[in-house]
């Protein structure tokens, strides 16, 4: 199993996304500290599944823009499981809102959750790695809008430009500690977060028409690009952004 032993921290993990890469991770032998912040619930079924089939994980409530709670989140891990080997920055949010329409209130949010909580969730993250070490990876969980355009959600393509900038400059400064940073960047996927345009018929063949796959992705099929990159089949990947967008970034081109 590619993450046999390994413990291995998912932000805003117990849905979408974070959820599809907590499961994915408890399969490859990973033992799994699930961060949320809502539906306690959802969570503790979630574990229930990872256990049923044979895996370990934990939770912990934690709001990532927070550095305490972060805190405690990797004091979680190694608590738990004695050590920590590869944080996922999942947690994320997007307002939709323009340059023009952004509030202050909704910038600070989006930033804090989005980028503040990657950047010192990375620093935690590494000192601990240090402290064991024999280093460690952080994934972040990054967007195709780190690098493509999303007019009328500015604070978003904001936060992610700087996750971009996170994974290059953080992952050259740790690497001589055997510390990797790497950035996954999704395009669509079928997540809650897109239900809007998946369920109107129009919406959805516009934007599928625009993936040269003709389809959006599977929360699943990002989850497994992340745990290739936390293994060691991933281990000279670092500072650089691995995008799993099904082309959809130069999907306009011929069109």
């Amino acid at each position: 199993m590619l993450l046999e032993g390994k413990s291995v921290v998912v932000t805003g993990g117990n849905s979408g996304i974070g959820e599809a890469i907590a499961l994915a991770a408890a399969r490859e032998g990973a033992k799994v500290v699930i961060d949320y912040v809502a539906h306690p619930d959802e969570t503790k079924s979630l574990i229930e599944k990872i256990e049923s089939s044979g895996g370990q994980a934990v939770s912990v409530r934690a709001d990532v823009s927070k550095v305490e709670d972060l805190k405690n989140m990797v004091k979680t891990a190694v608590d738990a499981f004695g050590r920590l080997d590869v944080l996922v920055n999942n947690a994320g949010i997007e307002t939709r809102t323009s340059v023009l329409d952004t509030t202050e209130a909704d910038y600070d949010k989006v930033l804090a959750i989005n980028l503040k909580s990657a950047f010192f969730g990375t620093q935690l993250a590494a000192k601990q790695f240090i402290e064991q070490g024999d280093g460690g990876t952080v994934v972040n969980i990054s967007s195709v809008h780190e690098d493509w355009p999303m007019p009328g959600n500015t604070a978003y393509c904001v936060s992610k430009g700087g996750e971009r900038m996170l994974a290059r400059t953080a992952g050259v400064e740790l690497g001589p500690h055997s510390i990797r940073v790497v950035n996954v960047c999704p395009g669509a996927v079928d997540t809650p977060i897109n239900d809007e345009t998946l369920e109107d018929p129009e919406k959805s063949k516009t934007l599928k028409n625009s993936i040269p796959l003709r389809r959006v992705a599977q929360p699943s099929q990002i989850a497994e690009t992340v745990v290739f990159l936390a293994s060691d089949r991933g281990s000279y990947i670092t500072a650089t952004s691995v995008v799993v967008d099904g082309g959809i970034m130069q999907g306009s081109v011929g069109l």
